[in-house]
């Protein structure tokens, strides 16, 4: 498959892509009313499609001044290892840099040996001079 036949576009994907996609990637899933209530607070996203089919995604959350996130960096596993996620982390790191103000923040959480894909924009581990922690609501 070449490149061409991915389409990358900036939009939010739909709930259901949305839930699709997380559970493909092997991230947790999240409910209907979760998805319904979060993604519209979305500060920037893009998902990739092949054939029409949502297929990878990542989102920019935050308060659009001080602090960002990127969150839900996801790509199905029969479209893996061909560069989709470097893609997504680009487009989300690009317009950053365009958009967010001297100072901000941005950080994100990385899962097993994504810290590879994420130094490649310039990501560091916090640790040793702080570590994330999180509290999950079930």
């Amino acid at each position: 498959m070449t490149d061409e036949e991915y389409e990358l576009v900036e939009t939010t994907p739909s709930s259901d892509d949305y839930r699709r996609l997380r559970i493909a990637a092997g991230l947790s899933p999240k409910s209907a009313e979760a998805a319904a209530a979060g993604l519209p607070n979305t500060i920037y996203a893009v998902v990739i499609r092949k054939d029409g089919e949502a297929i990878g995604m990542g989102r920019i959350i935050g308060d659009r001044g001080l602090f960002f996130q990127i969150v839900d960096i996801a790509v199905d596993p029969k479209h893996q290892k061909r560069g989709l996620g470097k893609r997504i982390v680009h487009a989300l790191v690009d317009h950053l840099h365009k958009t967010a103000l001297p100072g901000a923040y941005v950080s994100l959480i990385a899962d097993g040996e994504a810290h590879h894909l994420y130094s490649l924009f310039g990501f560091k581990p916090t640790a040793p001079r702080s570590i994330g922690m999180y509290l999950h609501f079930k």
